[in-house]
């Protein structure tokens, strides 16, 4: 930080807040009483959002924060909140001086917990130091733990991802069916993300699929129509037998399909009839 801020008793410096959404939306907002334009970015004039207060330690312990707002900002909307949109969302918050716009981030950090409630929404933030809490020693388990096409999988998604047109939907009972798709079974445990439409950027779960379509895990809008585009993903059941037939990728199988289990001590012989 170049600048030291609160040095005088009077100062023009206002906080800022930044939101990078996974489907690509950056939005920007200020306590100021006007939108401010810097780093590139324009800072809407949000009074109404309030930061608490900012933890940061040298410690590995991760380094909280909230941000409360109101939901009536004409960027941030109930149903985007209620769809996910701000879910893994990226923060920044920072003190800007808005007569020179020298602009200093204070905290990075994650949305974790996203809720609604009167009128308003507070997102819990976890800084990047989040990670160190984790616990990265693998357990045994008798399917893969690897996310399909994921880090430890290897197979390339873009074999498992298809691009596809919307045919027909039944918005009471959540289905969806594509133009030109292949084996609608290829697609169960799958996902699809739409790249156009009311639900552009949202990422949803293929919790069934055949020849009548893919139900989706959630509900979709009235506004959603025939013709929308999306990213089809192939599913995976995470089984031995479906890594090694369908995929011949049973060497980076994350899974340990022939260990006992815990009830082997337990165990005892049965009478053969």
């Amino acid at each position: 930080m170049s600048k030291v801020y609160f040095q005088n008793e009077l100062e023009g410096v206002a906080t800022f807040w930044r939101i990078a959404r996974r489907d690509g939306c950056l939005l920007g907002f200020t306590s100021h009483d006007r939108d401010l334009w810097f780093d590139g970015i324009l800072h809407r004039a949000a009074p109404g959002m309030v930061p608490s207060a900012i933890r940061r330690s040298a410690g590995i312990a991760n380094d909280s924060a909230d941000v409360e707002g109101a939901i009536s900002h004409d960027a941030i909307h109930a149903a985007d909140l209620a769809a996910g949109r701000y879910d893994g969302a990226r923060f920044a918050i920072g003190l800007v001086d808005w007569e020179t716009r020298e602009a200093a981030v204070l905290y990075h950090g994650e949305a974790g917990a996203i809720s609604d409630d009167d009128g308003g929404f507070r997102a819990e933030l976890q800084s990047a130091k989040a990670v160190f809490q984790e616990d990265h020693v693998p357990r045994t388990s008798p399917t893969c733990r690897a996310v399909f096409c994921g880090p430890g999988c290897t197979l390339n998604v873009q074999r498992f991802s298809h691009r596809l047109a919307c045919q027909a939907i039944d918005h009471e009972a959540g289905l969806v069916r594509f133009a030109q798709a292949p084996d609608p079974a290829l697609f169960l445990n799958g996902s699809l993300r739409w790249i156009d439409g009311p639900h552009a950027g949202v990422t949803m779960q293929i919790i069934q699929s055949d020849a009548s379509g893919q139900l989706l895990d959630q509900e979709l809008l009235p506004t959603l129509a025939v013709g929308a585009q999306a990213i089809l993903r192939e599913g995976c059941d995470h089984t031995i037998a479906t890594c090694q037939s369908r995929f011949g990728n049973a060497a980076n199988f994350r899974g340990e399909p022939f260990l006992p289990g815990n009830d082997l001590l337990t165990r005892y012989p049965a009478a053969q009839s």
